[in-house]
């Protein structure tokens, strides 16, 4: 049988603690928590029908190849550049831009795509996904940490 861990993570941004607000009414400086945030990907505030995450990929990272079949993505660059891939198969992303602060990237579910940091510094960026693609509480301080999560997490749904 296999083992969940959950890691509670105390990361705070000017004194507040970041930890998923789902459920409640909630303000932030999206701008200042993004630029701030040090984990690889952090929920923020998970609700019924929308989620909001906290990234940030170190150079030459990328956030992985994916598609989200049902899920619909926006994700908006606050500090950092990169390359956006996307496409219909996960072998031709025929689209791809250059993306800097404060560029806005929609994603439509069933899109297979990428986000790679080409900078010399931490891409920091935030993601809204709808529906909610993570689990309440999601805190993957490493990309290692979420692909082991994602894992753990897709065999269990499969029993």
């Amino acid at each position: 049988m296999g083992k969940v861990f959950i890691l509670i993570a105390h990361l705070t941004i000017n004194g507040n603690l970041l930890t998923d607000y789902g459920g409640k009414p909630f303000v932030i400086n999206i701008n200042e928590a993004a630029k701030q945030n040090d984990t690889f990907r952090t929920a923020l505030w998970t609700g019924t029908h929308l989620q909001l995450t906290l990234m940030s990929l170190n150079s030459g990272e990328d956030i992985g190849l994916e598609i989200h079949p049902n899920v619909d993505q926006f994700l908006r660059i606050e500090q950092g550049q990169g390359i956006v891939q996307m496409g219909k198969s996960k072998n031709n992303l025929n689209f791809r831009r250059r993306v800097y602060d404060d560029s806005a990237i929609f994603i439509p579910a069933g899109t297979w795509h990428n986000l790679t940091n080409t900078g010399n510094i931490p891409l920091k960026l935030y993601s809204i996904y709808a529906p909610p693609n993570h689990p309440f509480g999601t805190v993957h301080a490493t990309k290692r940490d979420a692909i082991a999560a994602e894992e753990g997490y897709h065999n269990m749904n499969r029993r």
